[in-house]
């Protein structure tokens, strides 16, 4: 018989890889800024003004310092 939570849980979307700068950071909980501006949370170390990958609300790593650039299609 096949694990229903298995099955259900294959339909959903895993979590965007999303990348920003932190901005704050308040008992290791950081608020980081998106390129469009929005803001996140998420737990972990790093310092302000850093680069960070973030999924799920936790940090996978630091991202390089590279220009943003948005291009319309």
């Amino acid at each position: 018989m096949p694990n229903l939570l298995k099955q259900f849980k294959s339909l959903l979307p895993d979590s965007p890889l999303l990348v920003g700068e932190v901005l704050s950071i308040s008992n290791n909980i950081l608020t980081i800024e998106l390129p469009d501006g929005a803001l996140i949370t998420a737990k972990g170390d790093a310092t302000v003004g850093q680069r960070l990958f973030v999924r799920g609300g936790m940090i996978e790593g630091q991202a390089p310092a590279l220009a943003y650039v948005e291009v319309d299609i």
